[in-house]
């Protein structure tokens, strides 16, 4: 079993809970794999195994297995962009904040560790938005995303129009601070704190939600990811944000952007002690009464 360890940030919990994760791999045959930058970074506060492979990259030749993330849902992310289209089954434990994505608690890493053992587990094929402009942008962009692509004015401070068209039929002109286009997978992010649908992983959709728009009547709309989305920037400012998966880039108003499924998926790993349901009900809170808590009187 081929196992690449990924973290971003190494705080004193984060480091204690690898350092648990790699002491309970001395249980099972293991080849470890970690970047050279991680390894460098960390070296003083992981104990690393002597035999551990570190690499630049992730390649096709490294015959990954899984990729075992440790912190929130930009580790996630991050991790997502660094594998693309390797299609390396991926999963996060939480020693971050919310979790959707990253969603294994930290108590249950030896449990994790047995089902990749046991072969207890299924993989969730999560599809993602590829992104494009017209004119090219220059390098930097990410041109895929597994949550979002929003748009927003540069310096948030005026509302903007955003005309928005599906196959090249008009759809709708949007006014407010944005736009997102999820996919269900990012529905639980920043799309629906600004009002959007919780949608299934596997439903086959993109979400398009509005930010803070002007008109009360405009709503989400959900529709099938084999559409094509394009939109056009309003004429009246020259700046724009355009984000992928929290990655922001400016652009101006004379590029279009277009929206569609890509050519590839992430595959995530989902364990039998932690499904979607699951996620839902412990990060939302639903179900939990407070006033079974309260002391009567």
């Amino acid at each position: 079993m081929r196992i690449f360890l990924f973290s971003q940030k190494i705080t004193i919990e984060n480091a204690n809970y690898i350092n648990l994760f790699i002491d309970e791999l001395f249980n099972y045959k293991v080849e470890l794999f970690v970047l050279e930058s991680l390894y460098k970074y960390a070296n003083t506060k992981i104990f690393f195994p002597k035999n551990i492979n570190v690499i630049n990259k992730i390649s096709k030749k490294n015959k990954i297995d899984f990729l075992i993330c440790f912190g929130g849902d930009g580790t996630m992310l991050k991790a997502v962009h660094l594998i693309g289209k390797l299609n390396i089954p991926i999963t996060g434990i939480n020693t971050g904040r919310l979790g959707f994505l990253a969603n294994i608690p930290k108590k249950n890493i030896k449990d994790l560790i047995i089902a990749l053992y046991k072969k207890k587990f299924h993989i969730s094929a999560r599809t993602l938005i590829q992104i494009s402009t017209s004119p090219k942008l220059k390098k930097g962009l990410l041109n895929f995303a597994l949550n979002e692509v929003s748009i927003s004015e540069k310096n948030h401070l005026s509302m903007i129009s955003i005309n928005t068209y599906v196959n090249n039929e008009f759809l709708n002109t949007y006014w407010g601070d944005g736009l997102i286009v999820s996919t269900p997978t990012g529905s639980t992010a920043h799309s629906l704190s600004c009002g959007g649908p919780i949608v299934m992983p596997d439903s086959n959709n993109f979400i398009i939600t509005p930010i803070s728009s002007h008109n009360l009547n405009v709503r989400p709309l959900v529709l099938s990811d084999n559409n094509v989305i394009k939109i056009d920037l309003d004429q009246r400012f020259k700046s724009f944000n355009l984000s992928v998966d929290g990655q922001t880039q400016t652009i101006t108003n004379k590029n279009v952007v277009f929206i569609k499924q890509a050519s590839f998926k992430i595959n995530f790993l989902i364990t039998e002690k932690n499904n979607y349901f699951d996620t839902l009900r412990n990060k939302l809170l639903w179900g939990l009464d407070k006033r079974n808590n309260e002391q009567r009187l």
